[in-house]
């Protein structure tokens, strides 16, 4: 549980938050289509990432079973990506929007969604004591939950560095990890995540099979990858 300016929050091993007694669902970071982005431009990827994010979102919402979806921005990977989904995938995704209360926070990859897809879209979101956008403001008043970053921990064991993403989490605010199926991620202590949640954070870690909870003195400070 991560208790945010008062709301109690269940952070979800696929990457999700929800919000209990407000039955919302809250994901970050979905990049549709970022697989056929770089596949136009002569990388040879697989075109897959787009109907495996979409299936993992649509097994989360039934297992949750919300009455809103809020998505914290770079839902598409760029301005064209709504046009290049597959019409399963596009049809599927409009099946969601009509169903449930849902929310597009425009991201820096998506400023402005496509329309055709259903649902409203947003700059931020407020709700209750929480405020929603896709990248954190510095001087944002307790109650922040954002994304953009996919926030990644290390912790050092005695036979390896384990390197998962992650919530970060701090008195202030909460950045959710990135949940699309090909997306990387950043180490909280990169200065860009470390300077929003410093002094005092922990992560709550995605394992493979239960969420991890650490302070930040367990960290492995270290700014970089396996």
């Amino acid at each position: 549980m991560i208790v945010l300016n008062g709301v109690a929050l269940t952070p979800d091993l696929s990457g999700v938050l929800y919000w209990d007694d407000r039955r919302t669902l809250v994901v970050a970071d979905l990049h549709f289509e970022k697989a056929s982005h770089f596949a136009a431009r002569g990388q040879p990827l697989p075109r897959y990432d787009t109907a495996l994010t979409l299936a993992a979102l649509t097994d989360v919402i039934a297992r949750r079973a919300p009455e809103r979806v809020i998505c914290l921005g770079d839902s598409f990977h760029d301005s064209q990506a709504g046009e290049r989904l597959e019409t399963e995938n596009a049809d599927a995704l409009r099946a969601l929007t009509a169903r449930y209360d849902w929310i597009w926070v425009a991201g820096n990859h998506d400023p402005a969604p496509p329309e055709n897809l259903g649902g409203t879209v947003v700059h931020d979101f407020c709700m209750g004591p929480l405020t929603f956008r896709h990248i954190a403001h510095a001087d944002a008043r307790a109650g922040e939950i954002s994304g953009h970053f996919h926030p990644k921990a290390a912790v050092p064991t005695r036979w390896r560095r384990v390197v998962r993403p992650c919530f970060a989490v701090n008195a202030t605010r909460v950045i959710l990890p990135a949940f699309g199926s090909f997306t990387g991620g950043l180490n909280v202590w990169d200065p860009a995540i470390a300077s929003l949640l410093e002094p005092e954070f922990e992560v709550v870690m995605l394992g493979n099979d239960k969420l991890h909870r650490f302070g930040c003195g367990a960290l492995d400070s270290a700014v970089y990858y396996r």
